[in-house]
């Protein structure tokens, strides 16, 4: 709730939604009817549009139903009464491709502040999308109906479009749009009819008389409050001004609070940012997960020491790629130890660089001519023969400077 703007009641309180559904066998949901744990708030999207945020409150998960058996269906209890956050947003948001933005975004505020990892698949994080239209250019909302089993954000959008679609269909045949809860078929691309939602009225809400109010103690919601993560805007903001990191790239390091923590520790480390950005980026994120980076061998000083040995010309580039590798599999060898291991060293010796840069011109004629020629780019058609040759341990700035002096003079 902190993280997303909100104002957090110290006090609030639980209640009895009564409804009878095979996936809520005692009859009634725990849940928070009108003392919610907060309310208010806000997320502001790119596009510029600011989605409010309604209320946050408590309550406890119903079993799953399963429509995928044919004739029949079945219910898994497993998750029942499972405690969980509902986030409710006000009816702010005006297309499909707005309410991916918004839940892109939710989801990342929640991960940066390590509420979860909101893994869609794993059914950590949720969504069910109220849809309704109205006439263009107004934004009354008319009658919704809600869509359940929407799982993923490539999802939402295309039940939202199908949804939007069947409602001004069915308006514009003289039909009238019902309050129901509906399902998305990811299989058809169609939402089909569940069952009639109630009202609020209809649940019969009533407090729970088996739990106590939830009362929050003031001192300590400020605590939580002054310990939240810088924000990744303003994080982004940082490394733009700080570092002179593109805006493109920045957003990249700023996805994952992980990502960025690395990214931090890394400059703290001696690495040049816009190097940071480049290898964590290409390198780093290559090999290991945002979800895995802080476990894995792969770490901002081994990172720094990779370079060191790079700038050093101990080992190419092709020697850093093969290090990060052999710490994202697990390998907790230092880079010095590998550098003997992995046998990356660089082959330095004049005398048998020069011997293969001549092996390569005899092997590649056209190419040394179009060097001899002035054409300079050919010279890499020759490099990657000595570098193939020397198993990729040969120093490039050595070889190209070698081979344009034979060829050029």
């Amino acid at each position: 709730a902190l993280v997303l703007g909100m104002e957090v009641h110290p006090s609030s309180k639980f209640d009895r939604k009564n409804y009878f559904y095979p996936d809520l066998p005692k009859g009634y949901q725990i849940s928070q009817f009108d003392e919610p744990i907060a309310t208010g708030g806000s997320i502001d999207l790119f596009s510029g549009n600011s989605i409010r945020i309604h209320r946050l409150h408590l309550e406890e998960d119903a079993g799953k139903n399963i429509h995928d058996r044919g004739a029949f269906g079945l219910v898994d209890f497993n998750r029942a009464g499972t405690p969980l956050a509902e986030i409710v947003s006000e009816p702010d948001i005006a297309s499909a491709e707005e309410a991916r933005a918004y839940l892109e975004e939710l989801r990342g505020r929640l991960r940066w502040a390590g509420v979860g990892d909101c893994d869609m698949e794993k059914g950590n994080l949720r969504v069910d999308v109220n849809v309704s239209v109205a006439p263009e250019g107004q934004r009354v909302t008319g009658t919704r109906a809600e869509v359940k089993n929407v799982n993923s954000f490539t999802a939402v959008v295309a039940a939202i479009r199908h949804e939007r679609d069947r409602q001004i269909a069915l308006l514009e045949e003289g039909g009238e749009v019902i309050l129901e809860t509906r399902t998305w078929d990811e299989e058809s691309g169609k939402t089909r009819s569940m069952r009639s939602k109630e009202e609020a009225d209809d649940y019969r809400y009533f407090p729970e008389p088996d739990l106590p109010r939830l009362e929050l103690d003031h001192e300590h919601i400020q605590t939580l409050q002054q310990s939240l993560p810088e924000s990744a805007s303003d994080t982004r903001r940082r490394w733009e001004r700080d570092h002179g990191l593109p805006e493109k790239d920045a957003s990249v390091l700023a996805a994952e609070r992980s990502i960025a923590l690395f990214f931090d520790s890394a400059v703290t480390k001696g690495i040049d940012p816009s190097e940071a950005s480049k290898w964590i980026q290409n390198g780093v994120l290559a090999r290991v997960s945002p979800s895995e980076l802080e476990a894995s061998n792969l770490t901002p000083a081994f990172l720094s020491e990779v370079l060191e040995m790079l700038a050093q010309r101990k080992i190419n580039r092709q020697g850093v790629g093969s290090m990060l590798d052999a710490a994202a599999k697990g390998d907790e060898s230092p880079p010095s130890t590998l550098l003997e291991s992995l046998g990356l060293g660089l082959q330095d010796d004049a005398d048998e660089l020069d011997a293969a840069c001549n092996r390569a011109i005899q092997a590649m004629p056209a190419a040394a001519k179009d060097v001899e020629a002035g054409k300079e780019k050919a010279v890499g058609a020759l490099m990657g023969f000595v570098m193939k040759e020397s198993g990729g341990r040969a120093d490039p700035s050595m070889v190209r400077n070698l081979l344009l002096q034979k060829l050029r003079g």
